[in-house]
């Protein structure tokens, strides 16, 4: 079917999502419409919108009553996404036109008007409001790691942290490495980056069919030019409203548009997290040289071996040092102790991840010299430049 053409010839909402918010709207899915994604709703749901769910927002104030109008409008403008909102009537209050006004991105069509009318008035808003670009495109072999702890403080964030930083380093391209903080209810990758998370891992529940890459920027936190953060806010309820598949889909996507994606993994098992460990390239498993912890190091990644076919954990031993109280046990103490080689070792340097963690960003920014930078980049440089593991178990 020919769809409808704004005068310069492009459709103006060609693949963007519409909430249309008054049954009359519907019919101009043929019309001015065309080309988008169309969704029907009421006003009262914008309470319950979500940055970036729909490009467009478009209102028939003369199908809901003032007062809910305004309730519209000011969900509207709490709302950090600038959507662009377009309302049509012909009783429009001239207090309700002023705040609609106020917003980023907005306009009014009096009734009666044609189509032509209409198209011309979408056309000159959307121009304000091009169809988001990708977060990053990937160059087609993106690569997927992930980093969890043996133990809890066995320092799984911080690496996590200083990994993306050093692959962020490697790399020319901006917005090519992202890390995703999967420990839902109480995560610290973002206290620790300095950073601000802006949504709620929950609202994954509500797009799971719906997240592509256009969508992830509404999860996204720019960090540096090269490194993107996605992280929630704290929410203890967050394991328990979060669908699996909410989750694995926003990890596609998320290797769809960048080279690396580091994963900082909750360390106890949820129903999804096995799943999200086949799919990666390397699994890092962090532990301390503690009896405790590398006894949990070995148990930990026999279970991963023997529930995902074909990955491999790698175990790196964290904090390393002469002494600690006494005599720490020696790499190849702890290599008896796990029964098999650990990958790498992560000196200790207590001062410069505390300094680094309180004034947010990584250690690789406030201490450049640390023993932990170097000893991260050697493993970086070392896995990075390796074939990716999934690839050559395929081949094998």
């Amino acid at each position: 079917m020919l769809g409808f053409k704004s005068a310069s010839g492009a459709a103006p909402l060609e693949g963007r999502r519409v909430l249309a918010l008054g049954a009359g709207l519907a019919a101009l899915r043929d019309g001015p419409l065309a080309g988008a994604s169309v969704e029907t709703g009421s006003v009262l749901q914008l309470e319950e919108l979500r940055p970036g769910d729909f490009d467009l927002v478009m209102i028939d104030a003369d199908a809901w009553q003032a007062p809910a109008l305004a309730q519209a409008v000011k969900a509207l403008s709490a709302l950090k996404h600038e959507q662009a909102v377009m309302m049509v009537g012909e009783n429009l209050p001239a207090g309700l036109v002023r705040n609609l006004l106020r917003l980023p991105r907005s306009d009014i069509v009096e009734s009666p008007f044609t189509s032509e009318q209409l198209a011309s008035a979408l056309h000159a808003l959307m121009a304000d409001t091009a169809a988001p670009a990708p977060v990053a495109t990937a160059s087609g072999d993106s690569r997927c790691w992930a980093v969890t702890g043996a133990v809890g403080g066995a320092g799984a964030t911080t690496l996590t942290i200083e990994i993306a930083t050093a692959l962020a380093a490697r790399s020319r391209k901006e917005r090519s490495v992202c890390v995703v903080d999967l420990n839902l209810a109480d995560g610290a990758a973002a206290a620790y980056l300095g950073a601000t998370p802006t949504v709620r891992m929950a609202e994954l529940g509500h797009a799971a069919d719906r997240i592509d890459a256009a969508m992830l920027q509404a999860f996204v936190t720019p960090v540096s030019k090269q490194l993107d953060l996605i992280a929630g806010v704290r929410d203890p309820q967050a394991f328990d409203v979060v669908g699996g598949d909410g989750l694995l889909r926003l990890l596609e996507v998320a290797c769809e548009c960048y080279d690396w994606v580091v994963l900082d993994m909750p360390r106890h098992r949820r129903p999804w997290t096995l799943e999200a460990l086949s799919g990666c390239d390397e699994v890092l498993v962090i532990s301390e040289l503690t009896v405790p912890a590398l006894l949990a190091a070995r148990a930990y990644s026999d279970e991963i071996e023997d529930a995902c076919g074909g990955v491999r954990p790698r175990i790196v031993l964290n904090r390393l040092a002469s002494r600690v109280f006494g005599p720490a046990p020696s790499m190849a103490e702890a290599e008896r102790a796990l029964q098999r080689k650990a990958e790498a070792g992560v000196s200790s340097d207590w001062e410069a991840a505390a300094a680094s963690a309180n004034l947010g960003g990584p250690i690789a920014q406030h201490r450049p010299k640390s023993k932990i930078v170097k000893d991260v980049q050697l493993l970086v440089e070392r896995l990075a430049t390796q074939p990716a593991r999934r690839e050559s178990t395929k081949a094998a």
